[in-house]
Parts: C-alpha cells; structure tokens; sequence
C-alpha cells in the first residue's frame, strides 16, 4: 500500500492521454482533474480515463484549474510554448509539478523556470521518458558501473516516423517548437549530460527539412523543422557525443540505438527489441567474444504507451519524489541543459557552423 496522490494534467492531446493511461496503472494514483481548451482534446481524456472518468474534473483553462483543482500533483502536458504561461499559474499552488520536454522554447524562458522551481516548496521534474526505459536504463547503470572502461564515444541514433498531427498544427512550425533539435532530441541531449557526467563545451549540427512537410502551409506560414540531421557534442571530460536523427525511416528496425565504446568494451542498446550487446576487445584477428540480453519490460507499460514502458516508470519515480521517498531525478536545471544544448544544435545548423556553448551565456 502506498499513500495515494491526486493528479491533474494540464493539456490533454497526445501525450496528456499518454500520461492518463499510465496514472491509471501507477499505483496510489488518484486522477481527479484534466485541463484543456481544445473540447476534443477534453474528450480524448474522458475516453482516455473509461470509468475512471466519472469524478474528474474538467477545466478549459489553466486559469480555472489553477483556481479550482484540488490536487497534490500536477502533468504538464501543454504545447512546447505554453508551459511558461502555464506554469506562471501553478507555481503559485502547493503542488508537484512534472513538466513535460522541452522544459521551454526559449532560454529566457528556461532560466526563469529553473529560477522558480528553486524556490518552489514541493518537487519540480522536468520529463525526460527516454532515462527510464528499461533498456536505456540498464544500458546507463552499466555504463557508470564501469563495464566498458573509460568511457570516450557516444553514438546514438533515432530513425523514426515525422512529427504526428498534433492540435492546430503548432508542431510544425520552430517558433512554437524550439525546433526539431529542441523538441525532439531534447531527450537524447540530456542523455548525453547524463551518461558523460560532464557538461558540453561545443556544438556542431548539419540538418536540413529535405522530406517531409515541404508542401504543407498553415495559416500562410510553412514548415521550418529540421527532419534529418548529424550532431556532434564535444564535453568538457573530452569525451565527444554524436546524434543522428530521421525522421523519415519509419521502417527502421530499431528505432533508438546508443553505443558506448571505452578504452576496454563497447555496449549497444538496442530499442526496440529492448536489447543490450557487450563487445569486450578482443584480437583482432578474432574470434570475437559479443554477450547479448534482453531486458523485460513491464507489458501494461508496454501498451498504456509510445515510449518503451518509460512513462510508466518515470511516473513511479516521480511519484516517490512526490512522496519524500525519492529524489528528483529530472531537475529544472536539467531541462535546461537540454534545452541550451538543442538551441546550440539548431544555431548550428541553420548557420552552418560551430557554436560554441559559451556563446549561450547560460
């Protein structure tokens, strides 16, 4: 038995639902107000939530959530650029706050988030899934264990599908999004502080829009998000990270692999299947020596969604943070990071050059 937690989520598109459905597997989870000015993202909850629905709360504005919910843990779930404004309302409440990824748009922004959520009396987690699914999990707990010697490169790779639907398009369009190398590889940028515990010193990204979205307009505006790009992170440890994103390689075999190679082995995550490949130095003439497991993730976490069962754990892990049996394992200061590092990224890119983080002022 544990003590029960009463949530709200604020913003129910895609990704609030995510979180719906894995409240409702978490257990001493009590979800008992949703936020949403879209109606049919209102009823994407109700349908979300089945006979859980009865009771909950429905807002149509932060405002009015903010002044009427009574909760002890609050989703933010809103678009990229909302979360400011929305979190201008919450932290005025005594409530846990997990703010989805990218914590903000802007760096301006981010900072006054991290300035705030330093002086906020309950735990404030900025979400980052891609740290608790199993696999990669596993994958970083080996790594810090030493596993693979000194660690030197990071590679990492997401081939995936392009950026889905979302409620009035404002996914596609940089100035509501950060941009593709904010919004989406967000998560792999804080992997990268969190596996070379170590803070990056450059930047280099060579991406482009080649494929998708390029006869798309709304509201007179077109598409500017990157949908394919090579990124290089140098650390201050001299460890070099590197990230190679496609968003249109929807039949890729896996869709996130990470390799690791130190100065003793090199260890792969493979996701999915949810595998680990160790390679220790052999020879070189061989014959060489790869040890290959599967790590188990939970089925319900599975299916409740999109994420390889990471949103079910990251909402166990803050759900003990909230309890005070737990840290915070995703800071504001965290999200932040990420964030600077994806507007390196896209600097980089659309100026075609190296940026140095310096430049950031962070």
């Amino acid at each position: 038995m544990v003590a029960p937690i009463r949530y709200g989520v604020v913003g129910t598109g895609m990704m609030g639902v995510e979180h719906l459905r894995n409240l409702l597997i978490t257990p001493g989870a009590e979800i008992v107000a949703v936020a949403d000015p879209t109606p049919a993202s209102l009823q994407w909850a109700t349908t979300a939530l089945g006979d859980r629905a009865e009771g909950v709360a429905r807002f149509d504005t932060v405002e009015a959530f903010a002044d009427g919910a009574q909760v002890d843990a609050v989703v933010v779930a809103s678009p990229n650029h909302t979360h400011r404004a929305v979190l201008e309302r919450l932290f005025d409440k005594d409530v846990a706050i997990l703010c989805e990824k990218p914590l903000a748009t802007t760096l301006a922004d981010a900072r006054w988030i991290v300035e705030r959520a330093a002086t906020h009396p309950r735990p404030f987690w900025t979400g980052m899934e891609y740290r608790f699914m199993p696999p990669a999990a596993e994958f970083i707990a080996q790594l810090h264990g030493g596993r693979i010697g000194t660690l030197r490169m990071l590679a990492m790779r997401e081939h995936r599908f392009p950026f889905l639907p979302k409620v009035g398009d404002w996914n596609r369009l940089s100035r509501n999004t950060g941009g593709t190398m904010v919004e989406k590889c967000c998560h792999f940028l804080d992997l990268m502080r969190l596996i070379t515990r170590s803070e990056p010193v450059r930047v280099h990204c060579s991406g482009s829009m080649d494929v998708n979205h390029l006869d798309e307009e709304y509201g007179g505006e077109r598409p500017d998000i990157i949908d394919n790009s090579f990124t290089t992170v140098d650390f201050a440890n001299g460890t070099r990270a590197m990230l190679d994103l496609c968003m249109f390689a929807e039949g890729a075999a896996h869709q996130e692999e990470m390799s690791a190679t130190g100065d003793r082995a090199r260890l792969d995550v493979l996701i999915p299947p949810g595998d680990l490949v160790f390679s220790p130095r052999v020879d070189w003439r061989g014959p060489k020596a790869p040890e290959r497991t599967h790590i188990e993730v939970d089925r319900a976490a599975l299916d409740a969604g999109s994420h390889h069962g990471a949103t079910f754990y990251q909402h166990r892990a803050f759900a003990a943070a909230v309890r005070g049996d737990g840290p915070v394992q995703v800071t504001a200061h965290d999200g932040l990071m990420a964030v600077a590092i994806g507007i390196a990224a896209e600097l980089s890119a659309r100026e075609r050059r190296v940026v140095e983080m310096s430049e950031l002022d962070l």
